[in-house]
């Protein structure tokens, strides 16, 4: 049994939870100076006065069954979905008919958990980019087989594929993202040069990682500060404290005193975001409660209200929802996850409209990789391409992009007998498509996604796919 004695406080145990809980906060978010090493890169005309965009990317940690999330229902193709799908299939009846502006041939729907997907959707507030994955280069089946084009490391790996999707660069390891590399561009057109333009809601990831940019953690109740702490019992303030007693020090060793310097910067300005993040009135959209995700976003979007006070027009966002790996329970286990991601996308829909800034807000989702499409008894394992959603006012909404696939397992790109989908569309053209729209040039696309040209000529004068409003 342990302890309740707060009084018996070890030092090895004070300094170990100190540094543990001052892991999360802005210590590491600014730490240095973060001034874009290639602002001089960026074009200035793409953010006259006033102008504001945000990026908010979420992640579906695990790997999302996407391909039972946007379904075909028109008869022959549902057939096909069905049979392949066996008893994981949804039923045809229950599928929310949305209605392309753009026609494939086919009729679509969506999982019967997602209704404000629909209202989105046919609003033109929301759209879905078919078979997306991680490319190397493009790719048939047959090139696949024979092993004649390279691969993406660690395909159906987690660890790997999920990086990727944060990288934007699968024939590589590295633990720098695309989200970093575009703000070590854009980070000098705000004014706030203390906090990082990349502020995460779930911890420290790879996406929002740069060559100087690196992420601000808060969390869904806004930021950590060091003096923060609440002060209930004789061992939280003994904790506070201290800490404060070591940041009013002066201390005759140089490396020691730069350090104290650092963390009272970096404390000061966690004080300084929260004040900000205070000030912003209560929002008027209903608050779906108990939803995570929505949390998350909420407080994005708090960030977002706050801008002027904090000095930011551009900002990337970076949220995560997990447990989306269900090889087992399938139906019943992702459709209550589909159903929370449909609840807080329409939540933060709602708000960006209230705050009049939905135009410049675009939320997009990433995962793991999509599924296998025939059953494992109960779930469905690790595979490949897969669907996305994008959200926001400047999204050509209303529309899927991309190919979608014949989901029977002889198909062109079907793989192995498990239904493993090859992507058609790559991830490079995805990311390109929303860094082009958040004010990175051409040129600099080709140094963010180094494999783009491989799938887009940034001289061509087109969108690398059109779901954006360039």
């Amino acid at each position: 049994m342990h302890s309740n004695n707060k009084n018996n406080i070890s030092r090895r145990r004070f300094l170990g939870q100190s540094c543990s809980a001052m892991a999360y906060t802005s210590i590491f978010s600014s730490l240095i100076n973060l001034k874009a090493f290639a602002a001089a890169a960026a074009d200035n005309s793409a953010f006259p006065p006033g102008d504001y965009k945000a990026l908010v990317m979420v992640m579906l940690n695990g790997g999302n069954d996407s391909f039972n999330m946007l379904i075909p229902r028109g008869n022959t193709e549902y057939s096909e979905y069905q049979t392949t799908r066996s008893n994981l299939a949804i039923s045809q009846a229950d599928l929310l008919a949305i209605n392309p502006l753009t026609s494939d041939g086919r009729t679509y729907g969506l999982n019967p958990s997602m209704p404000n997907f629909q209202n989105l959707f046919e609003n033109n507030k929301l759209a879905f980019l078919s078979n997306v994955g991680t490319l190397v280069a493009p790719m048939t089946k047959a090139q696949y087989i024979n092993g004649t084009v390279e691969r993406p490391l660690g395909l159906y790996s987690h660890l790997d594929q999920r990086m990727q999707w944060q990288t934007g660069r699968p024939n590589e390891r590295t633990h720098k993202g695309w989200g970093g590399r575009v703000a070590d561009i854009i980070q000098s057109m705000n004014t706030n040069q203390d906090i990082s333009m990349n502020i995460s809601l779930n911890g420290i990831n790879t996406f929002q990682y740069g060559n100087e940019v690196i992420p601000y953690v808060i969390t869904a109740d806004g930021a950590i500060s060091i003096t923060d702490w609440e002060a209930t019992d004789p061992y939280s303030l003994a904790r506070k404290t201290a800490m404060t007693s070591m940041m009013d020090q002066d201390y005759y060793d140089i490396y020691k005193n730069t350090y104290k310097n650092t963390i009272k910067s970096s404390n000061d300005t966690s004080l300084v975001f929260q004040d900000a993040i205070d000030a912003v009135p209560s929002f008027t959209t209903p608050y779906p409660s108990g939803n995570d995700l929505a949390a998350q976003l909420r407080m994005v979007a708090k960030t977002i209200a706050a801008r002027d006070t904090l000095g930011f027009s551009r900002q990337i966002f970076f949220v995560e929802a997990s447990g989306w790996d269900h090889h087992a329970e399938l139906l019943h286990d992702h459709g209550l996850k589909l159903a929370m991601v449909d609840e807080a996308l329409n939540y933060f829909n709602g708000v960006t409209e209230e705050l009049n800034i939905a135009n410049g807000v675009t939320t997009f989702s990433a995962s793991d990789f999509g599924r296998t499409l025939t059953s494992n008894g109960n779930g469905t394992d690790h595979a490949w391409g897969g669907n996305a959603f994008m959200m926001g006012g400047a999204v050509n909404g209303k529309d899927m992009y991309g190919t979608f696939p014949s989901l029977a397992l002889n198909s062109n790109t079907s793989l192995h007998s498990r239904g493993v989908v090859l992507p058609t569309t790559a991830t490079d053209l995805y990311f390109a498509e929303l860094a082009k729209w958040f004010g990175v040039s051409n040129s600099d696309l080709n140094l963010i996604f180094p494999n783009l040209s491989n799938f887009y000529d940034t001289s061509s004068g087109v969108a690398p796919i059109g779901f954006m409003t360039l």
